[in-house]
Order: structure tokens, then sequence, then C-alpha cells
């Protein structure tokens, strides 16, 4: 008898970790799957559905999507979370009776990396989202559920920002802003950088002042070492300073969870893929 199949679909995907961490959850677990990587093909237009659709004949239980198939991913779903639909992207899929059943984990593995593995609970705190883009969306729906005093998405169109928050619609207080408008908001609690701009070792255009002395700074980028916004908020005395490997485990956690019913531990996982930052 087979194990049930699953894969991660990306295009590169040679650096992805996830074989080994489902690997790592599997084992941990005693489910019987297999997990591999499949380079998706990003042309023609359908090449990523084809490649899906292959998978799932072949028996293909589920995926994690990543860069650039999110959207895709969304286009092809039968029927997606609430945190996919105002993401408007999918990193996880289940196949169901002949259906595509997606979902966004991104944002919930972040706020439990956050809340859980650093002990920095957000309820009643002062939240700074930098960008507006699929990260952020991803986010926000996880963030305001962890009911923060305030929580505020600032980037460099703030006409993109303020969609987003109006497309969310959780109520609350949730705002918008260009990065020019942070120099007068004060100081937050939580700063989390959900731009691209580490990718290319750029420092997103934020003031030093919107840290406080008691401040932790999250970079979503992970293996980077000391990014230019890691750098910046240790420049100015933040302590509390972290970046996304325990979010891409907790996130992978959940899709796990999602599709054998079965959590797994993260912290040997987490502590294993961290990488120092100095």
């Amino acid at each position: 008898m087979m194990s049930d199949r699953y894969a991660v679909i990306g295009n590169p995907i040679g650096h992805t970790k996830s074989p080994l961490i489902h690997g790592f959850f599997a084992q941990e677990t005693g489910q019987d799957m297999s997990y591999g990587a499949i380079e998706g093909p990003v042309e023609p237009a359908s090449g990523f559905s084809d490649t899906v659709k292959s998978f799932i004949e072949a028996g293909g239980r589920g995926m994690n999507v990543t860069a650039p198939f999110k959207l895709a991913a969304f286009a092809m779903s039968d029927e997606r979370s609430e945190r996919a639909e105002l993401s408007g992207a999918v990193n996880a899929m289940k196949f169901e009776d002949g259906r595509i059943i997606a979902e966004n984990f991104d944002g919930v593995g972040l706020v439990r990396d956050i809340e859980v593995n650093l002990q920095r609970p957000i309820a009643g705190k002062r939240v700074l989202i930098l960008g507006a883009g699929g990260a952020a969306r991803g986010a926000l729906l996880p963030f305001a559920a962890a009911r923060p005093a305030e929580l505020v998405v600032a980037n460099r169109h703030v006409d993109k920002a303020r969609a987003l928050v109006e497309q969310a619609a959780v109520g609350g207080s949730i705002t918008a802003c260009g990065y020019a408008d942070l120099e007068s908001m004060g100081r937050f609690d939580l700063v989390v950088n959900a731009t691209s701009a580490s990718l290319t070792g750029q420092l997103p255009p934020v003031p030093a002042s919107v840290f406080s002395a008691s401040a932790s700074a999250y970079e979503l980028a992970y293996g980077k070492g000391l990014t230019p916004f890691l750098r910046l908020a240790r420049e100015v005395g933040v302590q509390g300073i972290a970046d996304g490997v325990g979010m891409l485990v907790e996130q992978a956690a959940e899709a796990f969870a999602w599709w054998r019913g079965v959590r797994p531990q993260t912290r040997a996982l987490i502590d294993r893929l961290t990488v120092p930052l100095d």
C-alpha cells in the first residue's frame, strides 16, 4: 500500500525546506506519508494547473504552494477559507472528493510564532505592519484576531494600504498610512517587516522612532542573518528581534494538522533551522 502523497510546488524550488520539515513532522507523529518538491512550469499559463491536476490524478492528497504560484492556486481552487479570500493567495491545498480546498496559513504561523514561541502577546499592543503586499494580506486577519490595541498598515503607496484595510473589514482599530506618516504616529510594541526589501538587502523607509524601548522587531525573510531592518532595530536598542524561520515552521505545522488531523511539535525543528542573527 502506497504512502499518502504530498508535495510543495514552486519555481525555483531547490531552496525549499518543506520536504525536510514535513518529513520531520511525519516521523514525529507516525504518519504514513511521503512529501516531495515539484518545480512547476511558469510557461505556458496553464502549466501550473496542469501540474496540480496530474499530481491529483496520481493520488496526491495535498500541496503547499510557494512563489510564484500562490495566485494561480487561488484561481483554480473550488473552496477557499476566509484568510485565503482576503489575501487573494493560497499556500496550502487539499484534494477531497474531486474538489480543491484552499487555505493560507502564513499569517496564522506568524502570529503563533510571535505569541507562543517568542512569548510576545499581541493583545492590547500597538502593532505596525510594513508593506501591503501578499505577506501583509495573509497576516491581517490573524493579527486582528489577536486583539491588538491598534494595528497600522504602512506602505509606500498609501492607497494600496487603505484598500487592504477596507477589504479586510474586520473592525477594531486598524488604520493605513504612508511611510512618511509614521514620524508622527509614536512608538509601536511590535513592528513586522512584510515588505520584500530584505530579499535585496534594502531597508524599507521606516523611521527609527517607531520602535519603543521594549519593542519587538520581526523580519518575515528568514536565513538572511541581520537584515537592514533588524540592524536598524538593534541600533536603536530593540532586544527582541527575530526572523521568519519560526513562521515557516509554524505555518507548515498548521498545514500538516489540516491535512492529517494531528499537530506536530515545532520547537526542536525551529531551533535546528534557526540561523544566528549576527
